[in-house]
């Protein structure tokens, strides 16, 4: 049964190679397929499996196949993936075609996911950060890119008039991946500029503002 796994990996490998390089691995007693660490297939008994997604439910609805069970810990686990069968593997183009749509939707999923991750994981987020951006309404990563630095410190603000720039340079490293005292002096000073042409809002000097990222609030006068 093994030598029949691998050599359908294989298969999968040499038909499906305009998707791209497929790499596999070992999982719960079969084998992912992937490409660029996305999971798009699997391979179990000998047997190929691709990704359910909505692109592919008419196929499955004019063809039924059972979807893939396998073995975790003593307890069969149903995986949304659906069998690929002989008419399916002499018919190479919709074989590619459908696993183009099962790639793209676990890239979709996958995206989403990396979107979604918490805040607290960014540079300069601490977890206290992280709550008041949430209680803002700034839920994820992507929220945080979508508004920028500028909008999100002033959501901030809204709820809380203490907080300084430092803050405002912490949520442009997060965004960028770096951390406030590695962003450059010329958009440092130009977001400072900025705060400064608000209406109602003095702050001191750059060279006298805070430069610890846990030193986000001062007092305003």
């Amino acid at each position: 049964m093994k030598d029949m796994t691998y050599k359908k990996i294989h298969q999968s490998q040499e038909y499906l190679s305009p998707l791209g390089v497929i790499e596999y691995r070992a999982l719960f007693g079969g084998y992912s397929l992937a490409i660029e660490d996305t999971v798009f297939a699997m391979v179990a008994e000998g047997e190929l499996y691709l990704r359910v997604c909505e692109q592919s439910a008419t196929y499955q609805v004019e063809n039924p196949s059972p979807l893939l069970t396998l073995v975790k810990r003593g307890r069969p686990i149903l995986l949304n993936y659906f069998h690929v069968g002989e008419a399916l593997w002499r018919n190479t183009g919709l074989l590619l075609h459908l696993s183009g749509h099962s790639l793209r939707d676990a890239q979709r999923e996958k995206q989403k996911r990396q979107d979604k991750r918490q805040l607290r994981h960014l540079p300069n987020i601490s977890f206290h950060t992280e709550l008041m951006l949430l209680d803002a309404g700034i839920e994820d990563q992507r929220m945080l890119c979508s508004l920028g630095a500028q909008l999100c410190w002033l959501k901030l603000r809204e709820r809380r008039k203490g907080i300084s720039i430092s803050l405002l340079f912490a949520l442009e490293g997060a965004i960028h991946g770096l951390h406030a005292a590695a962003l450059p002096a010329q958009r440092r000073q130009e977001l400072m500029d900025w705060v400064h042409a608000l209406p109602g809002i003095k702050y001191p000097a750059p060279e006298e503002q805070p430069a610890a990222e846990d030193d986000i609030f001062q007092a305003e006068e």
